[in-house]
């Protein structure tokens, strides 16, 4: 393909993408009573487990704040909906990179993606009523009366930070199957990788409390060793299904 037929390609995909968040954000929206309910639960718990008189809702200072709220639950909720399709039109747009034998990889790749995505995002929800004790906690003697734009934010923050961090081992093999990386690299980078998967993720989540940290950073550096064993099985069998030279 030449860089105009690739350009036009990239813009189809994008558009695809595009309309099913906007799907995605219709049915959030739709859904928003059950998502709010859902996502203070965290909030409900620490209420109980540090037995505080907090109300375990959320309070609106601003008469526009509902809408505001509403409409970034949608827009949060209209991407996590549309992730099987945004997947799809990434891997369908990287496709042409791989061999005939490797295209086969397309649904267990999409699978794949989403279920470490939710996997993430639950890991998130559940850490957090431990981050936000923290966080309460590290503040002194005060009473929690959160308002719903800096909580939502934080906690659908935090689901899709781990959520995306969960796509790392993804990325990786992605990046090996096209021969971008090589496992042996990965090897060789590894402990330089460690320290910036920990460094990263430090900076990079939301509320800066420790249980975050372990969550994230942990099931990354795993994902990281899991990528090389996968990235060396995958050339493995490449080498395998190559054809003799004459």
């Amino acid at each position: 393909m030449t860089l105009a037929e690739h350009l036009g390609e990239l813009r189809r995909r994008l558009i695809v993408c595009l309309v099913a968040i906007a799907i995605g954000g219709v049915v959030a929206f739709i859904f928003y009573p059950e998502i709010l309910n859902w996502l203070t639960g965290p909030y409900r718990d620490v209420c109980a487990a540090k037995h505080l008189t907090c109300p375990g809702k959320l309070v609106i200072t601003d008469p526009l704040e509902g809408f505001a709220v509403r409409m970034k639950v949608t827009g949060y909720g209209g991407v996590v909906l549309a992730l099987p399709v945004i997947l799809w039109q990434i891997w369908g747009f990287v496709t042409p990179g791989l061999y005939e034998n490797e295209k086969r990889y397309a649904i267990p790749f999409v699978f794949a993606a989403v279920a470490l995505f939710i996997m993430g995002a639950l890991i998130a929800l559940w850490t957090f009523p431990k981050a936000l004790q923290f966080l309460i906690s590290f503040s002194g003697d005060v009473q929690p009366l959160f308002a719903p734009g800096a909580y939502l934010s934080l906690i659908m923050l935090m689901m899709l930070g781990f959520g995306i961090g969960f796509e790392f081992p993804v990325f990786l093999v992605a990046l090996e199957l096209v021969g971008v990386l090589t496992p042996q690299q990965l090897a060789g980078a590894r402990r330089f990788a460690i320290v910036g998967i920990v460094v990263v993720v430090a900076v990079a989540t939301p509320s800066g409390d420790p249980y975050s940290l372990l969550a994230l950073s942990i099931p990354l550096i795993i994902f990281y060793e899991v990528s090389i064993v996968i990235g060396k099985l995958v050339l493995r069998h490449r080498t395998r299904s190559a054809p003799a030279p004459a």
